[in-house]
């Protein structure tokens, strides 16, 4: 009696196993590169929020003319009420906005001279740096997402589901020199 047949039984068995585990695989490692976007996608919200919102407080904080304070505060509002469309131009508005009122001559060292304006220029400069590295951190789990979702298993078998394709957040996030 030969029992070759459970031989071939079992190798098909082994087989079905390995796919069913790389496929399985495979569709974490997706749903892990999703994870991290949204991770990073709000992160970068905050970041962006808390530049925003030091900007309308260096705005309001009488440490500037009436015209700049008037032209940040406008940067500022329009990229914390922007919808998702023109976030991207209104939150570039803003960097090129900042980066206009420190590079007015003495600016740094006339509001550094007053109360609390080395404070709120230190806290200016920390809040563009995390904007730079939290759109860093968001482009860098994009891209690895779109990478992923591009081999050919993940489109042959739909593994993604119905998530969308995260987009890049593409901003002029170059920070102010203070």
């Amino acid at each position: 009696m030969t029992y070759d047949w459970i031989i071939d039984v079992l190798f098909w068995i082994a087989v079905v196993f390995l796919v069913g585990v790389y496929v399985s695989w495979r569709a974490t490692r997706l749903d892990r590169l999703h994870v991290r976007v949204e991770t990073a996608r709000a992160a970068l919200d905050a970041a962006l929020v808390r530049r925003a919102a030091v900007a309308l407080e260096l705005a309001a904080s009488r440490l500037l003319d009436p015209a700049t304070s008037l032209l940040l505060a406008t940067a500022a509002h329009e990229a914390r009420t922007a919808d998702a469309e023109s976030r991207e131009f209104a939150e570039s508005d803003l960097s090129r906005a900042l980066r206009a009122v420190a590079d007015q001559p003495g600016f740094a060292a006339a509001v550094a001279a007053r109360d609390d304006g080395k404070a709120v220029l230190e806290e200016l400069a920390g809040a563009a740096a995390k904007v730079v590295y939290a759109r860093r951190f968001y482009n860098d789990a994009v891209s690895a997402a779109r990478i992923a979702r591009r081999k050919l298993l993940i489109r042959v078998l739909p593994l993604a589901g119905k998530a969308p394709l995260p987009d890049f957040f593409e901003i002029d996030d170059d920070p102010p020199r203070l």
